[in-house]
């Protein structure tokens, strides 16, 4: 198994608060053995006290942890990328840069000293495009990277806009994978947040709506169009995309004045049945879905060498098992099940 989805930090790293002179930068704090509170400074000097995100264990930044815990499940590898809330493109786009450089010259370094065990996808300041492909290009050189991460959006701004589409763009040229993870979720921050502020809504509801939009950005936006080649991937499944898409079809043969001139059906970008065979999707989605239903839509939608597997690994909200919705499935065949647990990722990431 290839476990596509999963994040990892460094254990310390120099404070970015201090070393930019502004506050708002995530930092661990270790309370115990083993235990660290990822929290954003919201002072300078620290006079006010920073505000918490959320606890991790060693599993999140001790490789040997992570190799115990795979090899008990089985895994052959996984892909490392780096806790989203760490793409800081709220920040100054040479600060994040730097910060930047040193998450991915740390996932560079694990998967040089264990070769076959860990993949690595790089993130780079999206809100800066001309640094962004100069990182990209970087990760996938000098580090030997698959790929990258990126979120659903870019400080507000859609897949289709310029700045990212030019990043995307060149990202196909250098044939680097993209991993899509939503953050900054719609509704968390503003106005809304009120109403998504119980039941865990911004994780539940609002990163589902946020790979949705990424995905109709991409599609009705033209992206997978100008460059057939970029090789994308949508966390969690593809979000509310796949049990969403009868109404968007509706909503572009009923109001096709609201979309781009010539803009798909989006059944064109999915998987087909022809005399010769499935054709797979023009993207990736990974698989985790945390029930079988879904699962079986996305497997019919995409084909089975377009669903990866994928866990959130260390998460909570991940599969805890990986590949364990999928064996709990028996008319999953033999060939599909390889191809979810391996295949479509190898020929994701062009291992």
């Amino acid at each position: 198994m290839i476990d596509l989805h999963t994040h990892i930090l460094p254990e310390r790293w120099p404070s970015w608060t201090a070393r930019s002179g502004y506050a708002g930068w995530i930092e661990l704090a270790h309370h115990k053995p083993g235990c660290a509170r990822m929290q954003a400074s919201t002072s300078i000097d620290g006079f006010t006290p920073p505000k918490f995100f959320r606890e991790i264990s060693a599993n999140c930044w001790d490789p040997a942890v992570r190799l115990a815990e795979m090899d008990g499940f089985g895994l052959r590898a996984q892909v490392l990328s780096t806790v989203p809330v760490m793409f800081s493109t709220w920040a100054k786009p040479a600060d994040a840069l730097d910060l930047h450089r040193l998450l991915n010259d740390h996932i560079a370094e694990i998967c040089r000293r264990h070769p076959g065990r860990f993949y690595g996808l790089g993130c780079v300041p999206m809100h800066e495009p001309e640094l962004a492909c100069r990182e990209l290009d970087r990760c996938m050189g000098e580090l030997g990277m698959r790929g990258i991460q990126i979120g659903t959006h870019i400080g507000g701004l859609n897949l289709d806009e310029p700045g990212p589409r030019r990043v995307l763009a060149h990202a196909a040229s250098v044939n680097a994978a993209v991993f899509v993870h939503p953050w900054d979720m719609i509704g968390s921050a503003g106005p809304d947040a009120r109403r998504m502020a119980r039941y865990w809504m911004p994780w539940l509801v609002g990163m589902p709506t946020e790979t949705t939009i990424a995905i109709m950005s991409l599609l009705f936006g033209g992206v997978l169009d100008e460059s057939p080649s970029l090789r994308c991937c949508f966390a969690h499944g593809g979000g509310s995309f796949p049990g969403t898409i009868g109404r968007i079809r509706h909503g572009l043969t009923g109001r096709p004045d609201l979309f781009r001139p010539g803009a798909k059906d989006p059944l064109e970008y999915l998987a087909k049945v022809g005399p010769g065979g499935i054709t797979p999707a023009q993207f990736w989605v990974d698989s985790l879905t945390h029930d079988a239903a879904p699962l079986r839509q996305l497997l019919a939608m995409f084909s089975p060498s377009r669903v990866c597997l994928g866990t959130d690994y260390p998460f909570p909200l991940g599969e805890q098992t990986p590949g364990e919705l999928l064996a709990s499935m028996p008319e999953i065949t033999e060939h599909a099940r390889h191809l979810v647990l391996e295949g479509a990722a190898r020929e994701f990431l062009r291992l």
